[in-house]
């Protein structure tokens, strides 16, 4: 079962994967031919009402593969204003074959006969909310019409994922859906197809474009909508703070903040004016210092607690006292990695450790990513948390969904690109849940090193890639 907005993201997979959409909704309209011929006698007419979206052009496909029947296609609006270039295309076969298709103005002017079997391409599974005009006049239309209606997904007017209709919605016999079930469908009276279209398992394994359109930014947005990050970590390394807040920034985050021991922290403030420096006592944490930082870490969407941290003992025992007592989320990196397994905590953990770290913490690894992916699951199930595993192939997984990231390049094993991707993770996980937010941080921040060594060759820095990662972060850059 998928989600109509895992869908979207698994359609630009494949087609970054190499499966153009239009050799996928040339697959949903046979699909979608299948069941009507199913449902059809040969002497029947058949009524496709269109929208102007990628639903309709499943539906201009489906035409094509009808064209023995006594087909007529009916488009909601002007042909220039289909919103798809595949959409077009499809119309445009129609008309070049001179299949009877029509362009409706007004729902005034629907006028499809009385047809034998009616089918509903006019909104797709990423619509919701009540109909407008003149989908809404056209849905009634077809429920008080005597015909078979075959709805091509979802039937307009039913939110995909949870079958509620506000208002008027198509009341569907035969429902066409492609590639998996959707939630919603469960709660609508119709017979369900699941047409297997030609996406590739690999659209939803492995990390692509297409996990970006997770992202997005609400015009009216306010400062501290996109997440407030705290970073713990500095002393025995200042370096390393300092890019993890930053890139929590590059990232989207709103604010970066860093607490780290008053000895080191003019120095972390002089990396960027961008940082807020929170120092506390000392030249290391130690566990006195642990009330002020959960108290800290109250104001704050999520804590990334590591980077430059050191492993003094006093420091690993403040690490495990924080965690025991924190119940918000946080992004654990390098040396507070190792106190994981043993700590009984309340939060939401994301660990980013590297294959070295990761045996540390009594995980197994396997020079064959497919092997080291399902170890990956196995231990992030044993230890109740998310884990992103970092390699030459990066593994993502919760325990029960495990993702696979191929960007990133041999220039990244510098020091320092750990640290950005704790910081990239430790912003998205303020926006998305934790697998999402391992899975895009891992993307975006081997994509960024792709893009600086595409621009300057390997002999890339850490700070190279605070630089690209807006660039990383953009579906279309």
């Amino acid at each position: 079962m998928i989600t109509s907005e895992e869908m979207a993201v698994v359609d630009a997979n494949a087609e970054a994967l190499g499966v153009p959409r239009k050799q996928l909704m040339e697959s949903s309209g046979n699909a979608v031919a299948r069941v009507v011929r199913e449902t059809a006698d040969s002497d029947d007419e058949v009524a496709l009402i269109c929208g102007r979206g990628n639903n309709g052009g499943d539906a201009f496909v489906a035409a094509r593969f009808l064209d023995d029947y006594d087909v007529s296609v009916h488009l909601f609006g002007r042909a220039e204003t289909i919103t798809t270039d595949i959409a077009a295309e499809n119309w445009a076969a129609l008309k070049r074959a001179e299949l009877n298709a029509e362009e409706v103005r007004d729902a005034a002017d629907l006028d499809f006969g009385s047809p034998d079997v009616i089918v509903d391409a006019m909104l797709g599974t990423g619509v919701t909310g009540a109909l407008r005009e003149p989908e809404a006049t056209a849905a009634e239309t077809i429920n008080d019409a005597d015909a078979t209606v075959v709805t091509v997904d979802v039937p307009s007017g039913v939110d995909a994922d949870t079958g509620e209709a506000v208002g008027t919605a198509v009341d569907a016999d035969h429902v066409v859906t492609f590639h998996d079930d959707k939630p919603g469908l469960s709660n609508v009276d119709a017979e369900v197809t699941v047409a297997d279209i030609g996406i590739p398992d690999a659209a939803e394994r492995f990390v692509e474009r297409g996990d970006l359109l997770r992202l997005s930014r609400d015009p009216t947005a306010h400062k501290g909508d996109f997440g407030s990050v705290l970073v713990v970590g500095g002393g025995p390394y200042t370096g390393a703070p300092a890019l993890a807040a930053q890139s929590s920034l590059r990232a989207g985050a709103d604010l970066a903040f860093v607490a780290c021991p008053s000895d080191v922290a003019r120095e972390i403030q002089g990396y960027s004016e961008n940082l807020i420096v929170r120092p506390f006592d000392g030249e290391h944490l130690t566990p006195e210092h642990v009330d002020s930082l959960l108290a800290e870490a109250e104001g704050h969407d999520t804590v990334v607690f590591g980077p430059g941290l050191g492993s003094h003992d006093e420091t690993l025992s403040a690490v495990e006292s924080f965690l025991e007592s924190f119940s918000g989320t946080a992004v654990v990196d390098a040396d507070a990695l190792q106190v994981v397994p043993s700590v009984d905590t309340d939060a939401t953990l994301v660990c980013t450790p590297h294959q070295g770290e990761l045996e540390k913490m009594g995980g197994e690894t396997a020079d064959d990513w497919d092997e080291r992916a399902d170890l990956v699951e196995s231990f992030a199930d044993d230890l109740g948390h998310t884990l992103l595993v970092k390699g030459a192939y990066d593994v993502i997984s919760d325990g029960e969904t495990t993702r696979v990231n191929r960007t990133g390049n041999p220039g990244m094993t510098v020091g320092g690109t750990g640290d950005v991707l704790a910081g990239v993770t430790g912003a998205l996980v303020c926006v998305l849940d934790p697998l999402s937010a391992g899975a895009v941080g891992a993307y975006a921040n081997g994509r960024s090193g792709d893009i600086v060594v595409d621009e300057q060759g390997y002999g890339l820095v850490a700070t190279d890639l605070l630089d690209s990662l807006p660039r990383a972060l953009w579906p279309d850059a």
